[in-house]
């Protein structure tokens, strides 16, 4: 009866509906449009960004485009760039000028570091200047001889060191290294690649840390590029993900993240030890107190028997080269006297320069990296005491009365702590 009176009435839910679900339809089209749009957006600027930081071809064509017209030349020249047997392999760059990556050469791997601007100076908020392609290679120059350059190369090191050590004895190991070919002289191509490797203050760490357990092996160089030994484990601690992947974790969950992904406590407990045992090496050495501003877990990795290995050593510098920097620095507050993430010291307010000693010691920073890293998982009977080490260690200042009594102490008492706990088991 009622659609014999309204004939039309029957036919208007239905028409609201389709209206309706076009509507919805739309709506959820141009949502998912937009999602699609903002996720491409984002992938590109992140895949720019990693083309941005991983540039081995760019690295290669440089190195050997010198190699090649004999500007210069090192043990690892030919296999680069003549007989292909030198390959880059997984990028492990996090910096654009500093390029890093696994690599392969022979039968042998090892890491892969190249320059790809000049090597930054020790100068605070700045960026490093692009890279000169013909000012870089320009040391020695035509017709100096192997006397002249031993000079240049002992001035180097006492600028950079200051009279510390065996000055002499440190320039025939260069030599002895700048002999790519082994042939008994360093030609001009090799004395060019030596001369600009040793700007770079983790190069020259690691001609002086050699013999050191915890520093990787050099394998070879071409210009300002050179070969490490391989290092397992690049970090000390998480799990590598794909980009794409780490694009939809949350900061504050991968940290969580970080810390599930650890070698069990014993191992953990090793490397901890090895890297008191680098803190000690650079403490006060032979040629010196280098200073560690960078302490971060990704300049850290270790091999298959959980010993400690240095990933990353360029902001590890010589105490007397930082402090001939920053005495001259200008500052407002005590941000201003910052090098790298941890070395800072304290702005002088009368005669606003900042003031040349660093605050906290490697000892400090070392141990604040590892609280998290030890305290988790370690054994209840050793806990307490562990944590009060480290938190002792963590209140270190270089200004205190007696801080290199305290240092030895802290030092010695947790290494001993630690190697009590785990030398019984098959871990250490």
């Amino acid at each position: 009866m009622a659609r014999r009176l309204f004939p039309g009435a029957w036919l208007r839910k239905p028409h609201y509906a389709q209206v309706r679900f076009s509507y919805m339809r739309m709506k959820y089209l141009f949502i998912s449009w937009l999602v699609v749009f903002i996720g491409s957006w984002v992938m590109y600027v992140q895949y720019s960004t990693y083309t941005e930081l991983c540039r081995g071809h760019d690295c290669r064509k440089i190195i050997c485009d010198k190699y090649k017209t004999g500007v210069i030349d090192g043990s690892a020249c030919s296999s680069l760039c003549a007989k292909e047997t030198l390959y880059f392999g997984k990028c492990l760059s996090t910096k654009p000028n500093n390029q890093m990556y696994l690599g392969v050469w022979g039968n042998l791997q090892g890491v892969i570091k190249c320059q790809m601007e000049e090597a930054a100076q020790l100068d605070f908020g700045t960026d490093p200047e692009p890279r000169k392609e013909i000012v870089l290679f320009d040391k020695p120059t035509r017709g100096t001889t192997v006397e002249k350059f031993k000079e240049m190369v002992y001035g180097l090191f006492k600028a950079k060191l200051g009279e510390q050590g065996n000055l002499s004895e440190l320039v025939n190991l260069i030599l002895s290294f700048a002999d790519g070919n082994k042939d008994g002289r360093v030609s001009l191509p090799e004395a060019k690649s030596a001369w600009a490797l040793l700007q770079l203050e983790e190069f020259l760490l690691m001609v002086i840390l050699q013999d050191k357990e915890h520093t990787p092996k050099l394998m070879g160089f071409c210009g300002d590029l050179y070969v490490t030994e391989r290092v397992e484990y690049t970090s000390l601690y998480g799990i590598s993900l794909p980009w794409i992947i780490e694009l939809f974790i949350p900061s504050g969950f991968r940290r969580s993240m970080d810390q599930w992904f650890t070698p069990s406590w014993p191992r953990k407990a090793k490397i901890a030890i090895g890297l008191l045992e680098f803190v000690e090496d650079i403490f006060h050495g032979p040629y010196g107190n280098f200073l560690m501003c960078d302490t971060s877990a990704k300049n850290l990795g270790y091999n298959d028997k959980y010993d400690l290995k240095m990933m990353d050593m360029r902001k590890i510098v010589p105490e007397i080269n930082l402090k001939e920097i920053i005495k001259d620095r200008q500052c407002e507050s005590d941000l201003d006297c910052i090098y790298g993430t941890d070395c800072r010291t304290l702005c002088d307010q009368s005669k606003m320069r900042c003031t040349t000693e660093v605050i906290q010691p490697n000892l400090a920073k070392a141990c604040q990296l590892l609280k998290d890293y030890l305290l988790r998982g370690a054994p209840s009977d050793i806990h307490e005491e562990l944590e009060k080490q480290l938190y002792l260690c963590i209140a270190l200042k270089v200004t205190a009365n007696q801080m290199e009594m305290e240092h030895s102490l802290i030092l010695n008492n947790l290494k001993t702590l630690l190697w009590k706990k785990i030398s019984h088991t098959n871990d250490s």
